[in-house]
């Protein structure tokens, strides 16, 4: 909470400024879930060195770098389909599958300080746009490569879904252990609750 100085005896208590009314109370504490598994995701990578990164993580054929990388892409094409959602009209995740994939190959060339800022980044991107969503737009349906069609109030479950699961992926210090309670007790539709089990 932020407290702001009122007069000479006391002080008013305000909200975080950076919350928006127009969320619902579910969607802020998704938020808020988010903010903290990406502040947990950030604090293992900025203190990857270049071994670490290009070391396989627990995902077959892919690097820790890719992991962050896809992370990083990830983000952006969710803020895509935000964007989109706000404005009404379809604005595809990606591209293509084809750009997809080199978005996340590129990415995963970075240095480890620049590929966490750039993690850092698009977190942050995806963070302002869905706080300033108005309420109305949650419900417009969207979809990733052709996947079936889903409303814009799930990319926050999934974007938190995300973080979490490839944060272990790094096959670092950070294991399903560390997941909060409330991820670990939350009800997720498929195919997230098994790929959640499955890192079990």
């Amino acid at each position: 909470m932020l407290f702001v100085p009122y007069g000479r005896h006391g002080y008013v208590v305000h909200p975080p400024l950076l919350y928006s009314e127009r969320v619902d109370a579910a969607q802020r504490e998704l938020s808020d879930q988010i903010d903290d598994a990406t502040q947990r995701l950030l604090g293992t990578a900025r203190v990857m060195a270049e071994t670490d990164l290009r070391a396989p993580s627990l995902l077959p054929g892919w690097t820790r770098a890719d992991v962050l990388a896809h992370l990083a892409r990830s983000a952006d094409a969710m803020r895509n389909l935000l964007i989109g959602a706000r404005s009404g009209a379809d604005r595809p995740a990606y591209a293509s599958a084809e750009a997809r994939a080199a978005g996340i190959e590129q990415a995963a060339k970075q240095k480890p300080k620049d590929l966490a800022e750039d993690v850092a980044g698009a977190a942050m991107a995806f963070r302002t746009v869905a706080r300033q969503l108005p309420d109305d737009t949650w419900g417009y349906q969207v979809e990733i490569l052709g996947s079936a069609r889903f409303p814009a109030g799930q990319l926050l479950t999934r974007r938190l879904v995300e973080v979490e699961l490839h944060h272990t992926d790094l096959g670092l210090a950070y294991t399903p252990a560390d997941w909060p309670a409330a991820f670990t007790a939350m009800d997720l539709p498929e195919p997230m609750r098994s790929q959640r089990q499955d890192r079990l």
